[in-house]
């Protein structure tokens, strides 16, 4: 029986095998999540654009609230079964998800089937997802080279950061071949049916692999778990070590890495105005330059330990988050900002909502206003009503006492407002700089995560403990980090506010992981 860490080859082959199957299913779930606005007008019955973001919100949560269930049911069978059998399984199931989502018929076709199905292949994929990725960091630690954990769980980990690079790149190149009306009727399906045959391939190369030889081991002398899971979250000290790494190890890392890789392309898009290809092109560039990162922050765990560096991770972007988006608008759109520099805005006004893009349609003047700055990326202060005038919107000296979006557009444009971002004004350097820091920032705190989660559990429950803290961080406090911000924004009317979330969660992670963790580097995982 071959051993871990017996062997270069013996370590790296797995290693390079199930980062390769990794990368399919976070392509995968990052090519709807990239898609979701054109999904919602094929597979929903819209007929207006707050319908239309209720549809996103209701497809996104339904891929994240879905991968903790995914914890749940294969992360006993990897436990019971082997780490093989679960992620064979959960790249079979992202596979016909993504096979299935590339057929489905529109809303015009099948009527309301058409969302049932979209939401089902959905939560299809956030199992797959949240079931494979336990199992896959198991069988990597499990079977690398002792004193290269960490480096070799890094490369894994960076699975998540080149799917998305993939799907960045599927998807430019797919929009390219297509005018926007064909790509919206026509095209979006591409990019799922060659997912296919990315499956076929790396279904080889995990067919190939040899179950990990900590679980041979664990069978061959008859210690397999027979309830993994109620052991793993219902029997003291244990249940309280996932709590713990919950809250201390994946919560944190999870937001910091949202935080770098997926929210800057909606900073980018939504709120300073780039084009969808600029900014495709500026983050995939920024994923491509942070990769390394991965290798050499999990190179690194391996020597001073993975804590570390996570919880140094975790500081670094709760104190530069505000600094580097700052000077990422100022580097991607200058025009914009210089104009919130020059112009103060305000609102004078009672709204009747502190969230006003969620507001039916009998929306006041104040909540209109307010949907109309936020959607031109524009922060601004809120102030009670004048005497006299139950709405007032200043816009530097001028003062608006209704609504009225071609006057207000007028008023700003006069005052240098630029509609549009112009590509020739972006500063590329700087922008590409301030992104590869926020992706850095996300690979330090992720890549030694893996290394660090297989060696706080014991093998014979290793996969059901290490799966539920880290699909509930990174499906839920990391993913959320992408509606919660927004409706920061909405509520604070400060394009920056929602940044204050994954300060928050970095912090307490860097408390709790700071005084109630320990690494423990030269765990042996046959224990």
């Amino acid at each position: 029986m071959t051993t871990a860490g017996t062997g270069v080859a013996a370590g790296w082959r797995p290693v390079a095998a199930a980062a390769l199957g990794s990368l399919f299913e976070w392509y995968d779930f990052y090519i709807y999540l990239l898609l979701a606005p054109v999904l919602a007008g094929q597979f929903f019955p819209l007929g207006s654009e707050t319908a239309a973001l209720l549809a996103v919100f209701a497809t996104y949560l339904s891929g994240l609230l879905t991968r903790p269930l995914g914890a749940l049911l294969f992360g006993p069978l990897a436990d019971r079964h082997g780490r093989r059998a679960a992620f064979l399984l959960s790249l079979l199931v992202s596979g016909l998800a993504t096979l299935l989502l590339g057929l489905l018929p529109g809303f015009a076709s099948i009527g309301w089937a058409a969302p049932l199905l979209l939401l089902l292949l959905r939560a299809l994929q956030g199992i797959s997802l949240g079931g494979g990725q336990g199992a896959a960091i198991a069988y990597v630690a499990e079977q690398a080279p002792q004193a290269q954990r960490g480096q070799a769980t890094g490369w894994l980990q960076a699975a998540g950061s080149l799917g998305l690079l993939l799907a960045l790149l599927v998807l430019t190149i797919s929009r390219a071949a297509f005018t926007p009306a064909e790509f919206a009727e026509l095209g979006w399906r591409l990019p799922f049916l060659g997912g296919v045959l990315l499956l076929g391939l790396f279904a080889i190369t995990r067919l190939r692999m040899n179950e990990s030889s900590v679980f041979q081991r664990l069978q061959a002398e008859g210690r397999n778990a027979d309830a993994p899971l109620r052991e793993s979250l219902f029997r003291y000290p244990n249940s309280r070590l996932v709590l713990l790494v919950l809250l201390g190890a994946t919560a944190g890392p999870a937001v910091v890495w949202y935080a770098g890789h997926i929210y800057p392309l909606n900073f980018l898009t939504e709120t300073l105005k780039l084009d969808t290809g600029i900014a495709y092109g500026l983050v995939g560039a920024a994923l491509l330059l942070a990769a390394p990162g991965y290798v050499l922050f999990g190179w690194l765990s391996d020597r001073i330990g993975r804590l570390r560096i996570i919880m140094a991770g975790c500081l670094l972007a709760a104190v530069s988050y505000f600094p580097l988006f700052n000077a990422l608008s100022h580097a991607a759109h200058p025009a914009l900002a210089d104009f919130q520099r020059r112009i103060p805005l305000a609102i004078a006004a009672d709204c009747a909502t502190a969230f006003p893009v969620l507001a039916g349609p009998e929306r006041n003047a104040c909540d209109q206003a307010r949907d109309f700055l936020l959607r031109a990326g524009l922060s601004f202060h809120s102030q009670p009503a004048m005497p006299g005038h139950a709405f007032t919107l200043r816009v530097g000296t001028r003062e608006l006492h209704s609504f009225d979006p071609p006057r207000l557009l007028a008023v700003m444009r006069d005052n240098g407002y630029p509609v549009t971002a112009d590509p020739a004004q972006v500063n590329y350097p700087l922008s590409l700089l301030w992104l590869t820091l926020l992706a850095l920032l996300g690979a330090m705190v992720l890549a030694p995560l893996a290394a660090f989660l297989a060696e706080a559990f014991p093998a014979r429950l290793r996969v059901s403990s290490l799966s539920l803290p880290l699909q509930l961080g990174f499906g839920g406090f990391g993913g959320l980090l992408l509606l919660l911000a927004p409706a920061m924004v909405a509520a604070s009317g400060n394009v920056f506010m929602g940044l204050w979330y994954p300060i928050a969660i970095a912090v307490m992670s860097l408390v709790v992981g700071s005084l109630f963790l320990r690494d423990k580097l030269d765990r042996d995982l046959h224990a």
